[in-house]
């Protein structure tokens, strides 16, 4: 091995580059992971403990050498590009405004996040669906309403459609996934609405779903609460409601405190001091059943919130048309949030 490295010690001192390219190649030859120095470091590992003090040394002397060298070729190049003056020719002519993100995919990516912090993955579907996957596998009715053309977007009756909530996302995780499943599906939703300030034809939700053995409502109170302190801060409290979904039981409402008032009562929360920002429950066991989990080995829950509704919480928009605007002066307002 001492020979092979006085031979590279020979090479590393005579290197030449007529080009970045040339400059890489070199890189790549000798510092990669399947370099020339590297394959020795490797080799080092197999010596007798003995002569590991002296190769290693020189093996380091090596390594140093070389990336100086190579720094050095480096600088030539930049000094022989750049011009006298230092000036950038290729920059733009005129200033140009600094862009920004939507507001949605801001909220939307502050969500994941929060979520991601608690072990959920981001899994997606096809916003085109079938009615299995929307529909009959979440345990709806054949006569449910959400299923009448009044509610939902039909493109091929009675089985194509656009996807009214991002529900089918889980059905189809659940029918390619054992447990323990833990998702979080956003995604652009459709509904037969008339636009309005507080309704529009299509917006944005995020549903999350756990499913594993000895999952109990208490694991999905303690996640409600978790994420209601993350995204509106640490004072926030929550409450659940009894309500009814199809496809968990039982099911439940989420209020938070108002964030504008902080509980004690205004206009925006009607003097109540509490505002609606999500639906949750229990997996229902044969929602479980339907996409092939055995529902007396597994318990799980599921719970969705509408991306809008976060964040006319978040940033006060009272119009849900803005959002689908693109009017820049609107989207301006968080040049400085991203």
């Amino acid at each position: 091995m001492i020979n092979k490295i006085n031979q590279l010690f020979t090479e590393i001192a005579t290197l030449k580059a007529t080009s970045t390219e040339d400059l890489e190649a070199l890189r790549i030859k000798y510092l990669s992971k399947k370099g020339h120095i590297t394959q020795l470091f490797t080799e080092f590992r197999e010596l007798a403990a003995e002569e590991k003090r002296e190769i290693g040394k020189k093996l380091n002397e090596l390594k140093d050498l070389t990336q100086a060298k190579i720094n050095k070729l480096k600088e030539s190049f930049v000094n022989e590009t750049l011009p006298e003056n230092n000036f950038d020719l290729t920059r733009t002519g005129y200033p140009l405004p600094i862009g920004t993100r939507h507001p949605i995919s801001l909220v939307k990516n502050e969500i994941c996040e929060i979520f991601g912090r608690l072990g959920f993955s981001i899994a997606e579907g096809p916003e085109v669906e079938d009615d299995w996957h929307v529909y009959s596998a979440l345990n709806f009715a054949e006569d449910h309403p959400a299923r009448d053309m009044q509610d939902t977007f039909f493109i091929r009756q009675p089985d194509i459609l656009l996807r009214s909530h991002t529900s089918s996302v889980q059905t189809r995780v659940m029918e390619k996934t054992q447990p323990p499943v833990r998702i979080i599906c956003p995604g652009r939703v459709y509904r037969n609405e008339a636009i309005s300030y507080r309704a529009h034809c299509f917006f944005h939700q995020v549903e999350a779903l756990y499913v594993d053995k000895n999952v109990s409502f208490a694991d999905l109170k303690q996640t409600l609460l978790f994420f209601a302190r993350e995204m509106f801060g640490a004072k926030t409290k929550i409450r659940l409601r009894p309500s009814y979904f199809p496809f968990t039981e039982p099911s439940a409402e989420m209020d938070i405190s108002c964030n504008l008032c902080g509980g004690k009562g205004c206009p925006f929360c009607k003097h109540t001091g509490w505002v609606e920002i999500l639906g949750c429950g229990m997996v229902d066991p044969a929602v479980l059943d339907n996409c092939g989990i055995d529902s007396k080995v597994y318990t799980g829950y599921a719970l969705g919130m509408g991306i809008e509704r976060i964040t006319n919480l978040k940033y006060q928009v009272k119009d849900l048309r803005m959002f689908s605007e693109n009017d820049f002066r609107f989207l301006q307002q968080f040049a400085i949030i991203c």
